[in-house]
């Protein structure tokens, strides 16, 4: 965003993605593939993926091959059987077939913020601005620079897109290379290598949700922007009945922050509860197939017609706001690295934020 139009929206005090230059510029350094092949052009049948549920998964890998060999990834007549109901399950199978009877092989990949920016400009920016309508409210109340540890509730039982929105918005504004704290599944589970490209959480700059790689995060960065949900799965387990109510916080974040000075910027995120509506947690499913939860709602059906929706969520509205900054050393006598001082800070900033979620959903109702 241009400097002018940044002091402009600084002075509305939001930030809505519908005003996003998603045909921006390039970004000023080039991978090989993108020196070869230029930037992807949005066309005809991308914007037929966007407006079809199932072609979203389509976009996704359509913009990976694009800047990526991905010599076992999904080819054309594969994925115009996404289009079809039951027709991703033949897909699979022929190309199980063709990669020798075998799953993709998984790859190694590194952290790369021009490839971030790219994908961001050219597909997450065009679905934040005609289907979710991002906004970012309150932005004055974010720093110039990192490091920087933002908290977020989370919700929807489905793919990320609150996070990712959060992230995309702060880039955009900020020109920052934005790192999620992603659950394990999302890196080694085998159904995400058919869903998406090996290593394409690895590429986005996505950082596993483990305890030492959370703790030395900022040991080899001192600028780092990392996104993190304190409420963890616990905040899409509680499922749609609970939708406003915040889980307990697990209180790592706390201690992370006091270790290493690094400022905490609480978000709350309104309108994620209706990226899955009317779901709830089938447990013994959920350990049955080896993932944290497992929704269930009546979208379902429609998922196992078409399994490529994996990552198209139901429309919604996400509204982002921004809370004032959080320096847990400054106040704090005792080191917060004991656990019971960190648990007691965290669940005092719960408790602020679930107080401003009553008041926004209030003031929405009324």
């Amino acid at each position: 965003m241009a400097l002018v139009e940044k002091k402009q929206t600084e002075a509305k005090g939001k930030v809505n993605a519908n005003s996003g230059d998603w045909t921006g510029d390039r970004p000023p350094e080039q991978t090989p593939s993108e020196q070869t092949s230029g930037p992807y052009k949005f066309g005809w049948f991308d914007g037929f993926c966007l407006w079809y549920p199932p072609g979203w998964l389509i976009l996704f890998n359509r913009h990976w091959q694009h800047y990526h060999d991905d010599p076992d990834g999904w080819i054309w007549p594969e994925y115009l059987l996404f289009l079809i109901p039951g027709g991703f399950y033949l897909a699979m199978l022929i190309r199980w077939l063709r990669l020798g009877c075998r799953s993709p092989r998984q790859q190694v990949s590194q952290v790369d913020p021009t490839y971030q920016q790219q994908f961001r400009q050219e597909i997450l920016l065009p679905i934040l601005q005609r289907y979710f309508r991002a906004e970012l409210h309150h932005p004055e109340h974010v720093p110039d620079s990192g490091p920087l540890l933002i908290v977020m509730n989370h919700a929807g039982m489905c793919f990320p897109w609150d996070f990712l929105g959060l992230g995309v918005l702060l880039s955009q504004r900020q020109g920052w290379f934005v790192q999620p704290l992603a659950h394990t599944i999302f890196f080694d589970h085998p159904w995400l290598n058919w869903w998406l490209p090996p290593g394409w959480l690895d590429t986005m700059g996505g950082l596993r949700a483990e305890r030492e790689s959370f703790e030395s995060a900022f040991e080899t960065s001192s600028q780092r922007i990392l996104l993190y949900a304190p409420e963890s799965w616990r905040g899409l387990e509680k499922g749609w009945q609970q939708r406003h109510q915040l889980a307990t916080f697990d209180p790592s974040f706390v201690r992370v922050s006091d270790r290493h000075q690094v400022p905490i910027l609480p978000v709350i995120c309104l309108g994620n509860e209706y990226l899955h509506p009317w779901a709830f947690n089938l447990k013994k499913m959920a350990q049955w197939v080896n993932l944290p939860i497992f929704p269930v709602s009546p979208l379902l059906f429609v998922f196992l017609l078409f399994p490529s929706m994996g990552v198209w969520t139901a429309r919604t509205r996400l509204r982002y706001f921004i809370q004032p900054l959080e320096q847990p050393w400054t106040e704090q006598k005792e080191s917060l690295q004991r656990r019971s001082l960190a648990y007691q800070k965290a669940q005092q900033l719960r408790s602020r934020l679930q107080e401003a979620i009553n008041r926004l959903t209030n003031r929405r109702k009324s």
